[in-house]
């Protein structure tokens, strides 16, 4: 029989690089593992976009994507956007700046910057030039097929026991890092369409992206790989930061690392609501507390905890707490203008 190789030229060549990089266990045949023909195609790094990976787009953004390698660069002016992405995603500013709003948390990016942002998490993202540079930034997105293979691959036995998976869906990195400056300055030159970088070559820097994230907190071991015991997502966690978006039980099992029979069969172990009941129950309450503050339509209220239909959602407020969401709105209206009327008055008596 064939004897198999544990190695190439190839992966030598890598693995003293990486190496020179500062990744001191990454030998050759680790390298050459993570090569193989057959590896490749369990990614979707081999669906290399077959027309060219340049595009320009009507609204003056310029953009490369080589399958889960994206490039983007933005000339004048800036855009802003909802950003939600299946897949963990990390960004390197290289120009320009990049605003995030995570419900009222500002993160800012610039040159130098490196952040890692979580799956599934919905914030308003803002990419703008900036100190008259324009933006331009590589994002790497580690799609859930790309890390099974990956952590299928790994030794169980050097992984941290005690990695607990941080509550923190955007991860700014410590800046001017030897290995993010250069896994990320060795990719300028594919700013330029007419260079296109082999599928072999996305795949470890893909690889070496991981790492980059794996070395800076044994943490984020929990956070990258959350579709493994011990490290599931908890499920209350999740609907709690995600419960206002328009999410299916497929999903929610997916996005929690669990199959829909095991989601629904540990949910029960924390909810006697079913799933579908937990989130209307849960809109319900973030509904009221809106209407109670006053100040907003109902049909704002309503689209914003993640009903779709205002009818529906006027139906079941009434249900669960005896009173129209218009009425209960007119009423807390009614309560604060009274409010201020008598706060006014005896103001006035007492001046």
């Amino acid at each position: 029989m064939r004897e198999i190789p544990a190695s190439t030229a190839l992966s030598d060549a890598i693995s003293r690089d990486m190496k020179k990089r500062g990744f001191k266990f990454f030998g050759t045949t680790i390298c050459y593992a993570h090569c193989k023909p057959w590896d490749m195609s369990t990614t979707t790094l081999q669906t290399a976009i077959a027309e060219s990976p340049s595009s320009k787009m009507a609204d003056g953004i310029n953009t490369l994507r080589y399958s889960d390698f994206f490039l983007a660069m933005y000339f004048d002016g800036g855009k802003s956007c909802l950003h939600r992405n299946h897949s963990h995603v990390l960004v390197y500013m290289y120009s320009g700046e990049m605003v995030i709003d995570e419900r009222g948390e500002i993160t800012r990016l610039h040159k130098g910057d490196c952040a890692f942002i979580r799956k599934d998490l919905s914030v308003q993202m803002t990419k703008q030039a900036w100190n008259s540079e324009q933006f331009k930034a590589i994002f790497l997105m580690f799609t859930p097929e790309f890390l099974r293979g990956f952590y299928s691959r790994l030794d169980r036995n050097a992984l941290p026991k005690d990695a607990k998976r941080d509550k923190i869906s955007l991860y700014k990195l410590p800046s001017n890092r030897p290995d993010i400056v250069s896994l990320f300055e060795s990719m300028t030159p594919y700013f330029d369409s007419n260079i296109q970088p082999t599928d072999e070559l996305l795949h470890l820097k893909m690889i070496e992206g991981i790492y980059v994230l794996l070395n800076t907190s044994k943490h984020l071991y929990a956070s990258v790989f959350d579709f493994a015991d011990p490290w599931k997502i908890d499920i209350l966690d999740f609907l709690e930061s995600n419960y206002m978006n328009d999410i299916s039980m497929e999903e929610i099992a997916n996005y929690t690392g669990r199959s829909l029979s095991t989601f629904k069969r540990d949910f029960k172990k924390c909810s006697a609501l079913s799933p579908q009941e937990w989130l209307i129950h849960r809109r319900l309450e973030a509904a009221r507390e809106l209407i109670r503050k006053g100040g907003r339509k109902v049909s704002e209220i309503c689209f914003e905890v993640g009903f779709k239909n205002l009818s529906h959602f006027s139906k079941v407020y009434k249900e669960t707490y005896g009173i129209p969401p218009t009425e209960e709105l007119q009423h807390e209206t009614s309560l604060a203008k009274c409010g201020a009327f008598l706060f006014h008055e005896l103001y006035n008596k007492t001046t």
